[in-house]
């Protein structure tokens, strides 16, 4: 592996790896976890949902008893969305910024690859994070959909889907955005 990979992708694993299991303390029972980027590639952050928190924002009357699957796969509706982003990712935006200058939105080639690049990074990232079990703590991992996901989302992230996840367990999260 590419060893300024390895680095970047260490760096995003410690951080998402400190802000999940911060998250994680409150004992819920999480069905959705996200690396999440942009089309730029820019830092990530981290998004989920737990079951009790759906339920928490359907009772309050946030979301819409009939608006339930709009919502359940929903990165930007998330009351965790960004969690601990402040705490934990400043070294992985400091590792970012100092790629920026090899992102040149002038030269598709030299973009496309330093975009390349960071999205691997990230996938790595979560990659480790599933074999370091994370998304296990709270409930088991097969009830988990992880991904990383890009905003706005694009068709890679089906295949990142498929890629981290097994097809059976993510059915409903595909008749959605699949």
């Amino acid at each position: 592996m590419n060893p300024e990979l390895q680095q970047l992708g260490d760096a995003i694993f410690e951080a998402a790896e400190k802000a999940f299991r911060k998250l994680f303390e409150n004992g819920e029972h999480y069905y959705y976890c996200v690396l999440l980027t942009t089309g730029e590639a820019l830092p990530p952050c981290i998004s989920a949902w737990s079951e009790e928190a759906l339920e928490r924002l359907v009772a309050q009357g946030a979301i819409p008893e009939d608006e339930i699957q709009y919502y359940k796969y929903s990165f930007a509706d998330s009351p965790y969305y960004a969690f601990g982003d402040e705490e934990y990712f400043q070294q992985v935006k400091q590792l970012f910024e100092e790629r920026d200058p090899l992102m040149d939105y002038n030269n598709e080639e030299q973009w496309e690859k330093e975009y390349n690049f960071r999205l691997a990074a990230i996938v790595y990232a979560m990659k480790k994070l599933d074999e370091a079990g994370i998304f296990a703590l709270n409930q088991p991992r097969a009830q988990v959909y992880i991904n990383v996901e890009l905003m706005p989302p694009d068709d890679t992230d089906i295949q990142r889907a498929l890629s981290f996840n097994n097809l059976e367990h993510i059915k409903e999260w595909l008749s959605i955005f699949g």
